[in-house]
């Protein structure tokens, strides 16, 4: 299930650089051509699944244990590199999954989250869909970047 998930990850420094309206909408459409694939494996997955629950539960595991393995050194995952996959899941990830447009996508985007506020130390997230983030940009997210 989800096998090598972890590459989700691998632009992540660059796709989290200079964040305006116009490159995000552009790093996302190139992440969901690259990616999108995953996200819908984990929300037909849950569609098909007779206990649904736990079918996202499942999923939210793999993923949350794919970026630990993929982030930690010597037992730890530095609290820049920490904050950088925060910003990666609200921006890419979550939007990613609720654009499968799956019944099941905010079941999933949900696991998710939880899974991932259990797991990782100060990283009790939240979540929204892609044209409210879009929505939220001036020329640079909140005029911060």
């Amino acid at each position: 299930m989800l096998d090598h998930v972890e590459i989700i990850f691998d632009n992540m420094p660059e796709m989290l650089k200079r964040l305006k309206k116009a490159s995000y909408a552009e790093r996302m459409e190139k992440f969901r051509s690259e990616h999108g694939h995953f996200f819908r494996e984990m929300t037909d997955r849950v569609e098909l699944a007779e206990d649904k629950d736990a079918a996202a539960a499942e999923i939210a595991g793999a993923l949350v244990g794919a970026a630990q393995e993929r982030f930690t050194v010597r037992g730890k995952i530095k609290s820049r590199i920490q904050a950088d996959m925060n910003f990666f899941m609200i921006y890419y990830v979550f939007p990613a999954i609720l654009m499968t447009r799956s019944a099941c996508a905010d079941q999933v985007a949900k696991a998710v989250r939880d899974q991932w506020s259990r797991s990782f130390k100060n990283s009790d997230i939240g979540y929204t869909d892609y044209d409210s983030l879009l929505g939220a940009f001036n020329e640079k997210i909140f005029g911060l970047f």
